[in-house]
């Protein structure tokens, strides 16, 4: 058992290079933990360890207090409804409507009948301030209001965590603020455990206690995001300089 939610314990990973080096992190219930490096470096692939899409070279992790490293899938799916993840794409499905996307998390809830799923998903729609969405189509949406309606998704399955995939790239400065409110408001609300894979240090900055850097396949910084300025690593003060510049 480990004490913090999710934990990453020595963790390699080697694809036709070496991705992830000797990486530890953990974050504990309720926290906001990002993971910020440049492309490639193996951000989306811890996202995929947490969820039990890979799987170490060498290392142990931990999700919901339990080793999943060895788990078989039947036991990885248990685990899947404790932790969930909002797409970079969204990954909604293009011939059903907003509001159908969402219900569709709900199908195998034999305790919801189709007036109480109706109600959920008015509610979720509600929460992340999309109420009059529920019958268009995905394809009729911006890239933003795809990501608001896929964590509405993700909401329905009543999760404990969520692993966001970007979510604010590719959307323009005002749909970034709103997620970023967003995903704020379902901590606070909620108290859900979150990662966020991002390049949006003002991101990292709104919702998150916790960062790790990865760089070269290292995780070069992992601590509080109020004490990353004073971090001494060049490759840091290169990458905060750059944002400041930005």
């Amino acid at each position: 058992m480990s004490e913090h939610y999710i934990e990453f314990a020595h963790v390699y990973k080697t694809f036709d290079r070496p991705v992830l080096v000797d990486v530890s992190f953990h974050i504990d219930a309720g926290e906001t933990l990002a993971i910020i490096g440049r492309s490639g470096v193996g951000k989306s692939v811890s996202l995929g360890h947490i969820m039990g899409f890979l799987k170490p070279d060498k290392g142990d992790i931990w999700v919901a207090g339990q080793n999943i490293t060895q788990l078989p899938e039947s036991e990885l799916r248990l685990i899947r409804k404790k932790v969930t993840m909002v797409f970079q794409s969204g990954a909604l499905f293009d011939s059903l409507t907003v509001g159908e996307n969402i219900e569709f998390s709900l199908e195998l809830r034999e305790d919801y009948d189709q007036a109480n799923k109706e109600e959920v998903v008015r509610g979720l729609l509600a929460m992340v301030e999309l109420e009059d969405y529920a019958d268009l189509y995905p394809t009729s949406l911006s890239t933003g209001h795809k990501r608001a309606v896929a964590i509405a998704r993700a909401l329905a399955a009543q999760p404990d965590c969520i692993l966001y995939d970007e979510p604010t790239t590719m959307v323009d400065p005002i749909m970034g603020d709103h997620l970023a409110a967003l995903m704020l408001r379902l901590k606070t609300q909620l108290k859900l455990t979150s990662v966020v894979v991002t390049h949006d240090l003002d991101l990292m900055r709104r919702v998150a206690e916790k960062v790790v850097i990865l760089h070269e396949g290292h995780a070069i910084y992992f601590g509080p995001v109020a004490e990353l300025e004073s971090s001494q690593h060049e490759h840091i003060k290169e990458f905060l300089a750059m944002d400041r510049v930005a």
